[in-house]
């Protein structure tokens, strides 16, 4: 048996580990996850997923603040004797000293082709940038971002209606099997990593709040795609007589109006609200105005008129 210690946070994990953990060749060992937070307006503490898994399977769990700093931490990851780190999502930086633990590699599970998307949000940056494929790999992890060899890759495409919502879960249902795949490969070398080329380099930084505020100066396909790319995490908004109104689900039409000036409200449909925009005209279906719930977007135009 492979023994693994299994590195996640957020619930796109939780099925990998669930998978390596039923595996007739892997025995995940132990967990690490990060910290429990207050969540929601009541503060309520809230365990991440993967602890709550561990503590339901009798798996020792482990939650550093900084992995790199706690050393009794790493030392009772030593004891217990792992092939393998498997990190999906953790969303702490493993230093040289941590990386050194297992017997093998530390191996990353990447929502992206590498070399393109390395860093912390490829799978919104990929929708955003009005990608038509993108995928996930498997990777040796190395002190650096996302730089370490490649050892499989697996392609999925993007449909244009396709949100990040979307994409987390086909990651998460496609991920497991890879990850099973790479381990035994390597043990077996049956799977020899690749290093990474420098063509098609980008990076993925983390979203940030000035990202999500539409810019009407932008073409129709630009801000659809931004609605898909950050659909609920945390979704793109524009201000309406000094609210916020979340922009939930969009559509693109394919023609101009010369006279309207960009963001103007041109009409309201049976299907929704037609914005202008820098080229083409941006249909709102679904929203959320600040302080409601979502609406269709007619809903909302006809309670502005009333």
């Amino acid at each position: 048996m492979i023994r693994v210690v299994f590195f996640g946070t957020p619930k796109i994990a939780l099925k990998s580990l669930e998978y390596l953990n039923n595996s007739d060749k892997i025995s995940v060992v132990g967990i690490v996850t990060q910290p429990d937070k207050p969540v929601g307006r009541g503060h309520k503490v809230q365990f991440p997923p993967l602890k709550q898994y561990g503590i339901e399977h009798n798996i020792p769990v482990f939650q550093p603040k900084s992995i790199r700093k706690e050393l009794d931490i790493q030392e009772k990851l030593k004891a217990l004797e792992p092939d393998f780190f498997v990190t999906f999502a953790f969303g702490q930086i493993l230093s040289k000293e941590v990386l050194d633990i297992p017997k093998y590699e530390t191996i990353n599970l990447h929502a992206s082709l590498l070399p393109k998307y390395r860093g912390a949000n490829p799978i919104q940056r990929a929708i955003i940038n009005g990608d038509k494929e993108t995928g996930i790999c498997t990777m040796i992890t190395e002190v650096g971002l996302d730089c370490g060899d490649v050892c499989l890759k697996l392609p999925i495409n993007i449909p244009d209606d396709m949100t990040c919502v979307d994409l987390f879960e086909i990651i998460s249902e496609c991920s497991p099997e890879l990850l099973e795949k790479t381990l035994t490969g390597l043990v077996d070398k049956t799977i020899i990593p690749v290093k990474q080329c420098e063509d098609g380099l980008c990076m993925a930084p983390k979203m940030t709040k000035e990202e999500a505020l539409i810019d009407w100066e932008k073409s129709a396909s630009d801000i659809h795609n931004l609605v898909r790319g950050i659909y609920c995490m945390p979704s793109a908004y524009f201000m309406h007589n000094g609210k916020i109104v979340k922009v939930m689900k969009t559509k693109v039409i394919d023609c101009q109006c010369e006279n309207d000036d960009c963001g103007d409200i041109l009409k309201a449909t049976k299907d929704g609200v037609e914005i202008k925009c820098a080229r083409g005209i941006l249909l709102l279906e679904r929203v959320k105005p600040e302080g409601k719930g979502e609406m269709a977007a007619k809903d909302w135009y006809n309670g502005l008129r009333g």
